[in-house]
């Protein structure tokens, strides 16, 4: 098991199918705005299962309350409610759309008069 320091606890928001992005799913969020290819194994520490899904959580015990996007394996995903350890290496990618995927596109040129 990964040493404390090397750990972040992360609540997993219950209620989040309604929510929506531009992305194809909510993994593919966080694959585009940070997370990079995802982990081989679910970030959850005793967890050996493949992450499948962009799963929305908060940090737990934090003053933060945005929503951010992780990977999880499915049987972490539905564990809703429910504070769960994750590796700090796993990058918490705001679940924003209006930051992220909902933001107007900068034009590529622009013309200078």
């Amino acid at each position: 098991m990964a040493n404390q320091r090397d750990c972040m606890k992360v609540t997993n928001i219950n209620g989040t199918i309604d929510n929506t992005c531009k992305c194809a799913t909510w993994l593919d969020h966080w694959k585009n705005f940070g997370g990079g290819s995802p982990p081989i194994y679910c970030p959850e520490l005793s967890c050996t299962e493949r992450p499948e899904v962009g799963a929305h959580v908060q940090r737990a015990n934090s003053t933060d309350q945005q929503w951010y996007i992780i990977p999880l394996c499915k049987g972490h995903n539905a564990k809703t409610g429910q504070t769960i350890t994750i590796s700090e290496l796993v990058a918490l990618v705001s679940a924003n759309v209006s930051e992220t995927c909902g933001k107007p596109a900068k034009p590529l040129f622009t013309s200078e008069a």
